[in-house]
């Protein structure tokens, strides 16, 4: 009999606290979240430091398409996402194809930065399926102007003005979110 009650016991015991195991297991995952995201906006900052704030410098150009753009233009009604890359970029194989998906939602602008000759670049994003507006920075003129040191960087920008940056990986969710509070 002894050993009945043992065995109700424990599952009693596991009843009553497997919720406290749950609870405990959500609140050290909250309080992971809450320093990833301290130390990203962190290291955000002190990659970005040298960005320009005041008297940003233009950011137009011509895409691959032949397209005009002009992102103080084309910010004013909406948030547009730039996002600065390269074909060399390791980190970018990651990070472009969230971009892509996130073009058929939002307006979207890459700068490739020294990667290749137009049509080079051209077949690299056919091939990887990649339906974003593309302007070659073949020789980093953009880049050197928006003193950019790390790739892949993406910004937000509305109504012409740079609301977020972040660079390094950055996942779909995370853009989704700047965009949704440019």
């Amino acid at each position: 009999m002894k050993p009945k009650q043992t065995e109700q016991m424990s599952a009693a015991q596991v009843s009553v606290s497997l919720p406290k195991r749950i609870w405990d297991f959500a609140k050290q995952l909250l309080l992971w979240l809450i320093i990833a995201l301290v130390v990203t906006s962190v290291m955000d900052l002190w990659r970005g430091k040298d960005i320009p704030r005041d008297n940003l410098p233009p950011l137009r150009g011509i895409t691959l398409a032949g397209a005009e753009v002009d992102i103080t233009t084309l910010s004013q009604d909406q948030a547009v996402l730039v996002y600065f890359w390269g074909t060399w970029c390791p980190v970018c194989n990651f990070v472009s194809p969230a971009v892509n998906q996130l073009s058929e939602h939002y307006p979207v602008v890459t700068v490739a930065m020294g990667s290749d000759e137009d049509e080079k670049l051209k077949k690299y994003l056919q091939h990887q399926g990649y339906d974003f507006e593309t302007i070659n920075d073949s020789n980093n003129t953009i880049t050197r102007d928006w003193s950019l040191q790390a790739t892949p960087t993406i910004m937000v920008f509305k109504a012409g003005e740079l609301q977020y940056y972040t660079t390094g990986f950055t996942s779909l969710p995370g853009m989704w979110w700047r965009m949704l509070f440019a």
